[in-house]
């Protein structure tokens, strides 16, 4: 399979949106997951929005990514995760 060429030019901030069922230790979980493949991560930058009926929450982190296989590594550890609905 031939690789297509990225669109993103890297290192570049990057967001990551992670929507999850509320659930304690939601957040932290997200964070740990990112901070593994992204050291740098500062979770003062990260936001959260609570669903209306306050039954799912988003978590957007921004990341310097530095390649594409971190940002796919990133996203296939929050896949991973059972608390972990979607990542935008």
């Amino acid at each position: 399979m031939i690789e297509k060429p990225s669109l993103i030019e890297y290192p570049c901030d990057f967001p990551i949106k992670i929507v999850g069922k509320s659930h304690v230790g939601f957040v932290e979980t997200v964070v740990t997951i990112v901070r593994l493949h992204a050291p740098e991560f500062n979770d003062t930058s990260m936001e959260t929005k609570v669903s209306k009926e306050g039954n799912y929450i988003s978590v957007t982190c921004t990341i310097w990514a530095t390649s594409r296989t971190q940002l796919d590594t990133i996203y296939q550890a929050l896949c991973d995760e059972p608390m972990v609905s979607i990542v935008l």
